[in-house]
């Protein structure tokens, strides 16, 4: 029985120097306990049936067992537990496979921590959602069943996940805001005075907006001649300076 909110996880994974990798790397990430380690068939079926995980952390081959096979008697006795392949399988058929029968995620070894903290993040938005909405039990709308689906649950966390060091996610909104509300490119002086910072700051945010390609940048040579760049949001072809 659960003590407290944290999604369990199960490991299956019949190399047991991995599956200890991968309950170090769920120990670094808040919101999640690992409540068994199966390296075997037996083993596996014996922890399900027994402590019903929310996430099950599957592998694909192993000596007595295929894990697409596990998957499917998973799926068709439990609903409520979900699953994410980690396998150095690549073949494009299993990886259908996996998918059609409803994999959260599938990860290919060897497994970076980034990219196995980016699902498990999303894995915990996307449980949360669910729970909230099962304790609601009401029926759904289009809005939440597109974030059940990961549509924007992928987006929001993968975007913050991957900012650069330096890179604020709330600082970075107030540059994008200050930018989509004119129709005319803006200076990187200009924008550090609306969102309150430096100018370098202010530049190392507009530069890292022009590197995802989400704003675009023109030279204006203001009143006095002298070159300077000027930033706007894509799509907006108004490219003189506002000083």
């Amino acid at each position: 029985m659960k003590q407290n909110s944290d999604i369990e996880v199960l490991i299956v994974e019949d190399d047991l120097r991995i599956a200890e990798i991968q309950k170090r790397f769920i120990e670094q990430i808040a919101g999640f306990q690992t409540v068994g380690i199966a390296a075997s068939y037996l083993e596996a079926k014996t922890y399900l049936d027994l402590l019903q995980p929310d996430l099950i952390l599957l592998d694909v081959y192993f000596p007595d067992m295929n894990g697409i096979d596990l998957l499917k008697e998973t799926k068709q006795h439990s609903k409520q537990m979900d699953v994410i392949m980690i396998t150095a399988t690549k073949e494009i058929d299993k990886v259908q496979e996996a998918i059609s029968i409803g994999v959260f995620d599938y990860i290919i070894k060897p497994v970076v921590f980034e990219r196995f903290k980016q699902s498990l993040l999303r894995y915990q938005e996307f449980h949360t959602k669910l729970v909230e909405m099962r304790n609601e039990n009401l029926d759904v709308t289009q809005q939440q069943v597109d974030k059940l689906l990961r549509k924007e649950i992928e987006r929001s966390v993968s975007d913050k996940l991957y900012l650069p060091k330096g890179i604020d996610p709330l600082t970075l909104e107030k540059v994008l805001e200050v930018l989509s509300k004119v129709d005319f490119g803006l200076t990187a002086e200009w924008v550090a005075k609306e969102i309150g910072a430096s100018r370098t700051t202010a530049r190392r945010y507009l530069e890292h907006l022009m590197a995802e390609e989400k704003i675009a940048a023109d030279i204006s040579y203001g009143t006095v001649g002298r070159p300077e760049r000027v930033y706007l949001v894509k799509g907006n072809l108004k490219l003189h300076n506002h000083l």
